[in-house]
């Protein structure tokens, strides 16, 4: 086989290929083997058939045809490998010599991955909202702590929000009861916004004894309702008086509000600090995808779309949710929902590009450890052997697009490192404060993933 690879006008590339006859041969051999189980020959057992008594029974012809369809995606598959051609979407075949007799002769226009520049990837300013809570924000967390343990008392005071109102609640539509809108003795918090909009309001500002009617449109439906309300008891929650002798009362491992304090505002932090963790590689991905000056090849969006969709509808039946159902549900159709992903993939088609760009920049390769590695931490999460692994990668042609995938995710560490953060005033985040130690040393499989592949 001999072929030849040229340059066309955009992303593509055209690839000329030739198989002389003595090389094609073997392919038609094969397809006269495969032809001998398919057609019953009297005095031979299925598939024993010798070609020559095949060739005389049906001709040349019907094998020449199964030879090239058997073969010409296997020639093309080895002149993508000599060219290293990075294919994004099934070539065009044309066949021009051959199809009869002689040598093989055909052409295969290429759409090929572009090879872009993301200038500015290396000024990368990421904002994140600060893990550190304002003195207004604690006192708010200490608030909702303390009224964890509050208790209810009477009041004769309007409602106000936070407050509890105990009702007797009547909901009809045209007449009948509208389920789930009937309760007599109902604690309800003021505020809450679980009823219907406007409810809240209709119920601030009573009193004991006070009796509403009004038509709000439930949550959920879209007919409106008329709502009958009598009003039992108006409650406030009373706080405890936050004292030492308290905390040490009825806070575990604590004795003083100074400690607890101390505990509560660390306990918070963390956990904004872990929230804001996971959000990182999605906004530095973000930032990076909007240096991409040019759209997302629609071959490569329409691959990981499709991707996307079926790992969807894998997760859901994994859970045993009815796909449509769910839709249903939350106010969807199909053209919609996978509108949605369809944005993702934009995104992750463009993320591909310009990670595979900073890599080519930064001088970023996968060394053969770096691979090695990878089949290393593939065994351990199958439960293979690490050389059965390898020996499959390379069986399938996958090791080069492996060493893609931990190219782009030592791109994506690169960026994470050198990315400028600042939180929602403009003020300086600290890097390392930012990624922690866990982020910071990842595995590629992680951030090949959260980078949204494309492949």
């Amino acid at each position: 086989m001999k072929s030849t690879l040229e340059a066309l006008e955009g992303n593509n590339v055209k690839l000329s290929i030739e198989v002389d006859e003595a090389e094609f041969d073997s392919n038609i051999d094969a397809a006269f083997r495969k032809i001998a189980h398919e057609v019953r020959m009297p005095g031979f057992r299925p598939g024993k058939a010798p070609r020559k008594v095949l060739e005389a029974r049906i001709g040349i012809d019907a094998a020449r045809g199964q030879a090239l369809n058997d073969a010409i995606p296997q020639y093309l598959s080895r002149a993508v490998r000599e060219h290293d051609v990075d294919l994004i979407a099934t070539p065009e075949i044309n066949l021009l010599d051959g199809a009869e007799a002689g040598p093989v002769r055909f052409e295969a226009t290429c759409q090929v991955r572009p090879e872009i520049t993301v200038p500015g990837y290396n000024g990368l300013r990421v904002e994140l909202v600060n893990p550190a809570l304002t003195d207004e924000e604690f006192d708010e967390a200490v608030t909702a702590e303390l009224r964890r343990h509050g208790s209810l008392v009477d009041s004769d005071a309007p409602s106000k929000a936070g407050d509890y109102v105990i009702i007797d609640l009547v909901g009809t539509r045209d007449g009948e009861p509208v389920p789930g809108l009937n309760v007599d003795e109902w604690t309800y918090e003021v505020g809450r916004g679980w009823v219907a909009p406007g409810f809240d309001d209709q119920v601030t500002g009573v009193k004991k004894g006070d009796t509403l009617s009004f038509t709000a449109v439930p949550n959920g439906t879209e007919e409106a309702a008329d709502f009958s309300v009598t009003v039992n008891k108006v409650q406030t929650l009373a706080l405890p008086e936050l004292t030492d002798a308290w905390v040490a009362e009825n806070i575990a491992e604590h004795e003083t509000v100074d400690a607890w304090k101390s505990a509560l505002r660390e306990r918070l932090t963390e956990m904004r600090l872990n929230t804001m963790r996971r959000t990182v590689v999605d906004r530095v991905t973000d930032a990076l995808a909007s240096l991409v000056d040019i759209e997302a090849p629609e071959a490569m969006v329409q691959g990981d779309l499709q991707a996307r969709v079926q790992n969807t509808v894998q997760q859901f039946q994994q859970q045993g949710i009815a796909l449509d159902q769910w839709l249903s549900a939350t106010g969807q159709d199909t053209a919609s929902f996978v509108e949605g992903l369809k944005i993702q993939s934009e995104k992750a088609v463009k993320v591909d590009l310009a990670l595979r760009a900073v890599a080519t920049a930064e001088s970023i390769e996968a060394t053969d450890d770096d691979i090695e590695a990878e089949f290393q931490a593939i065994a351990i999460q199958v439960n293979e052997k690490v050389a059965k692994v390898r020996k499959a990668y390379e069986q399938n042609d996958a090791v080069t697009d492996l060493a893609s995938q931990i190219r782009k995710s030592k791109a994506l560490d690169w960026l994470l490192h050198h990315a400028t953060y600042v939180d929602q005033n403009g003020a300086t985040l600290d890097t390392e404060t930012v990624l922690g130690h866990s982020e910071a040393d990842h595995d590629h499989s992680h951030h090949s993933t959260d980078a949204g592949d494309s492949e």
